[in-house]
């Protein structure tokens, strides 16, 4: 019960979303799903009214009479349905546009942290393949549920005031079905979970094979993709099968129970025309039976219906208790001109429990100071920058922001201060000038600044600015790319900027361009991982971080360093 209630929470918001600012389309298509209920019961009506006039009953309409009301309700039917095609697609057009968005909202507000620890490919199954759920199983079925109730009541209200008898003997028979229905109804849910993993998975995979595609290809292992591609395509394919054959057993069981309920209403109700029961003529048996198919087919459909809207209500929970998972509690804001220092005392994380990666680190950096930070792969430098920038908060000891944890400090205000470049970079398949602003609007001469100090300007003259760079950035080399995340960076103008190997994909005189152009912006804390040991750019930090298996070995200026003639010295002579 507990944990019906837990999920009805979670969700509710989501599906509050799919109605704002959308309940008049809901009521409209709604309305017209009556309208049609009730052509269909009148259609019945008018069966019943042709048979016995043509058989010459008492008390009977003329046949022009009927022809009358035949048209009226076709003319009715066919402006119903009109309205119907018109605002059903409306309706789910704007539902699903804003569900996906609110989604989407809430994932950008996890921190890196949150989300390095989970699956993308996660997230890509549950607004494609899950969203088709929801549209189909959920959105869908109500309109249906909507005309299927409608038709249910409406033909026992009819068949009560005909013959209570002979719906005493279908309500009866109709028990058969019912408990078919109780039986099956439920199994679904669980299997449309399944699918949603397996659909998780299948994304995943697929993935990891496209962005490795040059690593398959370069060493062969065309054969071991394929093998991986047919595994997860095939328990997929295999999950898709298992819910089809459970939804057609269950319609199938559902559908059986009510053919032999209809035809023993068939049969009793020709007894009772033989017998001459008073008010049963072979008009109103006919319309019995059409009126039947009204309340066998809800019955015969409704396990379906509510067992598929319970599994698409279970991949709503499963997006929404994801987003609500591994996300940060807002903190208190940070103002970047209150930076005087970022402190790390006796610092130590690792990924795994018991395997260190970084080792009672304890630095100051100032306000302003420009740092580098070597040593050989492996030793934590990588690390180190990114727990500066939140990116994984299971640290021991305390990193200070002036004199705040980072661990109280929003992410939201964190990044506000800190810019960082990467050793990976993401470009977005639109324009060069999109991807340095990130699509948001800046001064013209702050843009032309930030795209001579990252050493773009002749990608620019060559291409313009209007260039599109094609999904990830595939129009590009690694260089070009490398020196868009730079400018990215320098746009921005934050008070502090971490640098992780920026210049590993550029050139030796393009990475000194670009490495000088940082190193001659003032009032900026710098903090740069890199491998590059050059004597007059080492000479130009105010202070050199070396580091060995996780710890900080040695600190100094470069010429402090190499005086010591220890690991420092032995890693720039190495290089030499």
């Amino acid at each position: 019960m507990k944990r019906h209630q837990n999920q009805r929470k979670r969700i509710k918001p989501y599906l509050a979303r799919l109605y704002q600012g959308n309940k008049g389309p809901f009521a409209v298509t709604a309305a017209m799903r009556v309208v049609a209920s009730f052509v269909s019961l009148s259609v019945a009506w008018l069966m019943q009214q042709i048979i016995d006039t043509i058989a010459g009953a008492p008390e009977m309409r003329t046949l022009t009479e009927i022809i009358i009301i035949s048209l009226l309700v076709l003319a009715v039917w066919m402006c119903s349905e009109g309205i119907y095609f018109v605002m059903k697609p409306r309706f789910m057009q704007r539902a699903i546009r804003q569900y996906k968005a609110m989604a989407f909202a809430r994932l950008t507000r996890k921190s890196m942290a949150s989300f390095s620890r989970e699956s993308s490919a996660d997230y890509i199954s549950a607004l494609t393949n899950d969203v088709t759920s929801l549209e189909n199983n959920y959105l869908e079925s109500q309109f249906t549920l909507i005309e299927l109730a409608i038709m249910f009541f409406g033909a026992f209200v009819m068949m009560l005031a005909y013959s209570p008898t002979l719906t005493a003997v279908a309500v009866a028979l109709s028990i058969l079905p019912v408990v078919v229905s109780v039986l099956t109804g439920n199994r679904l849910e669980k299997i449309e979970r399944r699918v949603s993993t397996c659909n998780g998975s299948f994304v995943a995979m697929v993935k990891d094979c496209l962005t490795g595609f040059p690593v398959i290809k370069s060493f062969k292992a065309e054969g071991a993709a394929e093998r991986l591609f047919h595994e997860s395509s095939d328990a997929l394919e295999k999950s898709k099968c298992q819910r089809r054959q459970v939804s057609m057993a269950v319609q199938a069981m559902a559908q059986w129970a009510g053919f032999i309920t209809q035809f023993g209403v068939f049969l009793v109700g020709a007894y009772m025309v033989f017998a001459g029961r008073a008010g049963i003529t072979a008009g109103v048996m006919i319309m019995f039976v059409q009126l039947m198919n009204y309340v066998i087919t809800p019955i015969a459909q409704a396990p379906s219906i509510f067992a598929n809207r319970k599994a698409a209500l279970a991949l709503v929970d499963k997006l929404a208790a994801a987003l609500e998972s591994n996300v940060r509690d807002e903190g208190e804001t940070l103002l970047p001109g209150a930076i005087p220092a970022i402190r790390l005392e006796h610092v130590t994380f690792g990924y795994t429990q018991g395997a260190p990666v970084l080792q009672d680190i304890s630095v100051c950096f100032e306000q302003g100071k420009r740092y580098a930070v070597v040593g050989a792969s492996g030793s934590g430098k990588s690390t180190l920058l990114n727990l500066l920038m939140a990116a994984h908060g299971g640290y021991e000891g305390r990193i200070l922001y002036g004199d705040q944890e980072l661990h109280d400090i929003s992410c939201e205000s964190l990044y506000d201060a800190v810019s960082m470049v990467q050793q990976s970079v993401f470009v977005f398949n639109a324009s060069i000038r999109d991807n340095i602003t990130m699509f948001s609007p800046f001064p013209a001469e702050r843009v032309e600044r930030a795209i001579s100090q990252s050493g773009l300007s002749a990608l620019i003259a060559e291409r313009g600015e209007d260039y599109l760079c094609g999904e990830n950035g595939c129009g590009l080399s690694g260089g070009e790319r490398q020196r868009i995340a730079i400018a990215r960076s320098l746009l921005r103008g934050t008070p502090v900027l971490l640098v992780d190997e920026a210049t590993a994909a550029l050139d030796k005189e393009m990475a000194a361009h670009v490495v000088n152009a940082l190193l001659n912006l003032r009032d900026l804390t710098q903090i740069m991982v890199t491998h590059t040991l050059d004597a007059e750019q080492l000479a130009r930090y105010d202070s050199i971080l070396a580091m060995k298996d996780g710890r900080l070995v040695e600190m100094g200026d470069f010429q402090t360093l190499m005086a010591l003639r220890g690991y420092f010295y032995s890693l720039y002579t190495v290089a030499q």
